[in-house]
């Protein structure tokens, strides 16, 4: 299940922010040049050269500034697209995970849908709306779940979950379970 989350690092503000930019650098540059051919008809005032060297300067920093923002910004982009895969990846993996541990504790289909409920979060009432059965069936099939998987209760059975995940339980199990001193 994917959900459809509104990325709050909008690439298209900083593209915007980009262009403004290379806007102001070139109003920037079009005024140097207007200054320095001005100075070549000897139509400038005294002083105007240096004032056009500074806005050359201001100009040409601020390209600079746009070609680093722009490799910036490309690399943030590939950066995500590697974290949203390698993302997929690790939520596939813990999927296996769990339904392997499903399948090791021998559920039926009607357990397996309430188990991915449970883990899921839901509260028994909301498991038996969404399967369209009494909340005393789901609680029997709970009990199931609960028994065939060595728990009593739902934070017993999310924490061997977890402990499968962080692949604990495959140490315990042959070390044998960890003692607290």
């Amino acid at each position: 299940m994917t959900l459809n989350r509104q990325d709050p690092a909008k690439p298209w503000i900083l593209i915007a922010v980009i262009a403004v930019q290379a806007l102001c650098a070139a109003v920037f540059l079009g005024d140097m040049i207007a200054d320095l051919s001005g100075m070549e008809a000897a139509d400038a005032e005294q002083g105007e050269g240096p004032h056009a060297y500074i806005e050359g300067l201001a100009a040409l920093a601020l390209a600079a500034a746009i070609v680093i923002e722009t490799r910036i910004l490309m690399w943030l982009m590939r950066r995500k697209a590697h974290l949203e895969e390698s993302l997929t990846s690790a939520q596939a993996a813990v999927q296996e995970v769990i339904d392997a541990e499903f399948a090791n504790w021998g559920l039926t289909p009607a357990e397996l849908d309430v188990a991915t409920f449970l883990v899921k979060g839901l509260t028994t009432a909301e498991i038996a709306a969404l399967r369209g059965s009494a909340e005393g069936t789901v609680k029997a099939q709970l009990n199931a779940i609960y028994r065939k998987s060595g728990t009593g209760n739902r934070a017993e059975l999310m924490s061997l979950l977890i402990d499968t995940l962080m692949g604990q339980r495959q140490t315990e199990a042959r070390n044998g379970p960890a003692r607290i001193a």
